[in-house]
């Protein structure tokens, strides 16, 4: 399962990159990409994992690195 959110306020290329391996670290995550130019964090899970769950823990990673930044979720 694959699922894309745009970002806010993300302010450095070094900050994504700390991200991305935070995210990338998470249980149930296959591949996390936290892209600085387009502003986008796209996460493949694994079939079964709960995407939510997945979220709120790659949220918290994202406010340790960069408190400003935000996800915006629909």
């Amino acid at each position: 399962m694959k699922k894309t959110w745009k970002l806010r306020d993300l302010d450095c290329a070094n900050c994504a990159a700390k991200m991305e391996r935070a995210i990338g670290a998470l249980n149930g995550v296959e591949k996390a990409t936290v892209s600085f130019m387009t502003q986008k964090l796209t996460i493949e899970a694994a079939d079964g994992a709960d995407m939510d769950v997945i979220l709120k823990e790659a949220i918290r990673c994202i406010k340790k690195v960069e408190p400003d930044c935000e996800v915006i979720v629909k």
